[in-house]
């Protein structure tokens, strides 16, 4: 899976079509890469969005860290503009070989997912049932995506 390439794994692109604008590598390695990229959702009633993202792939792991961005916000540092005023909540997954390939074994993977979502704008708001049930579903559905963009078989 070239990490650089897709965000067929992730619920924001909600089935829109992704454009990666932008492509940085990150040192020598194809694999490290940082990427602006255009979801323009197949829901009209939904804005299009941009997301910032930074992956890495070598022998020893894969990452993926993701987070949403608004398009003004992100037009004006591609400006000169100051980024600190760009709010960003990063999300992200790592991929790891799960240490049962010695030997020439077949081994797996392990998966790591990790989400920072704004579900109050009110600091001392308490978390509802529905906002635990929605973000459940939001990490099991990645977890089944990413799983389906590996080629595994999903259950």
């Amino acid at each position: 899976m070239n990490l650089c390439e897709t965000l067929q794994w992730d619920i924001l692109s909600n089935g829109g079509v992704v454009q990666e604008m932008a492509h940085i590598a990150n040192g020598r390695d194809t694999g490290k890469c940082v990427s602006l990229l255009r979801v323009n959702s197949a829901n009209s009633s939904q804005s299009n969005m941009l997301i910032l993202q930074e992956s890495c792939t070598d022998p020893t792991a894969s990452f993926v860290i993701y987070a949403p961005v608004d398009i003004v916000a992100m037009n004006i540092v591609l400006n000169g503009g100051d980024p600190d005023y760009v709010a960003l909540l990063p999300s992200g997954f790592a991929i790891l070989p799960d240490g049962n390939a010695i030997g020439g074994g077949e081994g797996g993977s392990l998966l790591t997912v990790a989400f920072q979502i704004l579900v109050d704008s009110v600091p001392t708001a308490k978390l509802s049932l529905g906002s635990v049930a929605t973000v459940n579903n939001l990490i099991a559905c990645t977890v089944e995506r990413i799983k389906a963009s590996m080629s595994c078989e999903t259950a």
